[in-house]
């Protein structure tokens, strides 16, 4: 699990690489979605233009990941930053957005139990097969 409160964030924040480092994203990522639209604030600039990334920045690319690593498109992720930047009033609309993911989620979790019932159903042919020493009668295709 990424854990953003590893340590604390200087009061100038982070450039883009020890914040690349912190969310276990690239910098190309994390450029990525601030062009795409899925960070909801500004993400700090120096005089000199160089991004600086807070705790509420780190916090927000965190979700963000997750989000993305369970399967959510990037434009279900756009909404649903779009949402949060909009502020107070439409959090019934946001709690629909992942209570409609979720259930995305826990069918691909459905599913993936099912496959891994035949992998170790797979796997336990093989290790009987082979303890009982006739291995060699598994059916295999002749072409």
């Amino acid at each position: 699990m990424l854990e953003v409160n590893a340590a604390p964030i200087p009061a100038a924040g982070l450039t883009i690489a020890d914040a690349a480092r912190r969310t276990g994203v690239s910098a190309h990522t994390l450029r990525y979605y601030e062009r795409a639209g899925l960070v909801v604030t500004r993400v700090d600039r120096t005089s000199g233009g160089r991004r600086r990334y807070r705790k509420l920045d780190l916090d927000w690319i965190t979700v963000c990941t997750r989000l993305r690593a369970t399967g959510m498109p990037i434009r279900t992720i756009r909404e649903y930053a779009e949402l949060v930047a909009a502020g107070r009033g439409n959090e019934k609309d946001r709690l629909e957005l992942m209570e409609a993911h979720r259930a995305e989620v826990l069918a691909k979790l459905a599913e993936l139990q099912e496959n891994l019932q035949l992998i170790d159903h797979k796997i336990g042919v093989y290790r009987g097969r082979l303890e009982a020493g006739d291995a060699d009668r598994l059916w295999a295709p002749r072409g």
